[in-house]
């Protein structure tokens, strides 16, 4: 399959490179699997033990019992973190030992609550917007998980999850498509994350910062299946994984309180653009950017957040049309292949896993970071979250947005 791609450095570059999908594991080879008691994760490992490989079912444990948090009133786990997790540990046990499957539990409660809880709270009250799983992921699911499997002595080939999302490798050298090139160094062919067949339920946002060394051994084996084919499958398959509802995301609203326990809200001015106030606000934590809904003010218009300012510990509301950014400067980028491209190319930018990516020109600034310039003003930037750089599907680099530009 060929991709043409355009980019700019000094003049225009047109170069058109080549992509390979990567096998998936081979009959007697050892894969982990990471398994979360859902129908993903469970129809994954069924799959490869049809395939004939020898699976290894993994899940981690996270939750430490150190927040009251209350269990879901349907027994059923409502989000990654929580007293629920038992309930996910013994259906993937109950699983593995129906079909032969070994099973281990991997405890990464040191690792979720440094990588994913104390940056949670720290990114939100330093007023910026938080994104846990895209955290999580290189740190903990393809990090602290992994190091646990090996620390237990399991030299597995393969570690296998039920992630939308497809995973290539280009035929020829990276650095063609940035006019980089440094001869005499290797060629540098990393693998890379490309959208899945089902688009709806695309997770490449997600796996920006997992870096391409990790991913070698990664294979995400529904990339070519739509969520309704998984069902499919796992219903023709009696699995009772089939009839539980969807994982939920880090933790519902509901949490954000018991979250933030562990200090007193500070309460703080909500003001608009010129510096009127306009109400109170409970604590900084509360907002993001672009938010519309339960400020907590009264107006004959809708109001959105606009910013959030730590020092003053307030809150800025605008209109709609003053949440219009040009551009935005990220920084702490995950490049594929470990390679941080130097001139100024064209691609395609998402701000958020919500919003369609928006085509772009990247800029090198010199300290690490980049400038992304939208060719069409974008809405709500919101610093915190990650600015994933694509090329086609295919993810070139995910940095932390530091800044909008107006």
């Amino acid at each position: 399959m060929f991709y043409p791609f355009h980019f700019i450095s000094k003049t225009v570059i047109f170069y058109t490179m080549d992509w390979e999908k990567l096998s998936m594991p081979e009959p007697g080879s050892l894969v982990a699997v990471g398994m979360s008691g859902g129908v993903d994760s469970t129809l994954v490992a069924l799959l490869l033990k049809e395939h004939g490989c020898t699976v290894v079912g993994v899940t981690m444990s996270s939750w430490a019992n150190d927040l009251p948090l209350p269990p879901s009133a349907e027994g059923v786990r409502g989000s990654c973190y929580g007293p629920d997790e038992a309930i996910d540990i013994a259906q993937c046990q109950a699983f593995c030992q129906q079909q032969g499957i070994e099973h281990h539990v991997i405890d990464v409660r040191e690792a979720y609550h440094h990588h994913v809880l104390d940056y949670f709270k720290a990114e939100y009250r330093s007023g910026r917007t938080p994104n846990p799983c895209v955290n999580c992921n290189p740190n903990v699911k393809f990090g602290a998980l992994l190091d646990g499997v090996r620390a237990k002595g399991i030299d597995f080939d393969y570690f296998c999850t039920g992630h939308y999302a497809t995973l290539v490798r280009p035929t020829e050298d990276l650095r063609l498509i940035y006019g980089d090139v440094v001869s005499g160094q290797d060629v540098v062919r990393p693998v890379m994350i490309s959208a899945a067949t089902d688009k709806r339920k695309d997770q490449t946002y997600f796996l920006c910062r997992v870096p391409s060394a990790t991913l070698e051994k990664v294979r995400f084996p529904l990339s070519a299946y739509t969520k309704q084919e998984v069902y499919a499958m796992a219903q023709e398959r009696g699995l009772a994984a089939a009839s539980r509802s969807e994982s939920q995301d880090f933790i519902p609203d509901t949490y954000l309180d018991i979250i933030f326990s562990d200090q007193i809200s500070q309460p703080g001015d909500i003001v608009d653009l010129a510096g009127k106030k306009l109400g109170v606000h409970r604590g900084i934590h509360h907002y993001t950017i672009g938010q519309r809904r339960g400020l907590g003010v009264s107006s004959n218009r809708p109001l959105y957040v606009h910013s959030i300012d730590s020092q003053k510990n307030q809150v800025v509301l605008c209109d709609d049309q003053d949440l219009l950014c040009s551009g935005l400067v990220a920084e702490n980028w995950v490049w594929a292949g470990g390679y941080a491209p130097q001139s100024s190319f064209k691609g395609q930018v998402k701000i958020r896993l919500a919003s369609p990516a928006a085509s772009s020109t990247i800029i090198p600034v010199g300290d690490g970071s980049y400038k992304i310039v939208f060719d069409e003003p974008q809405r709500a930037v919101a610093p915190g979250q990650s600015a994933v750089v694509y090329l086609d599907g295919i993810i070139f680099g995910g940095g932390i947005i530091s800044r909008e530009m107006r």
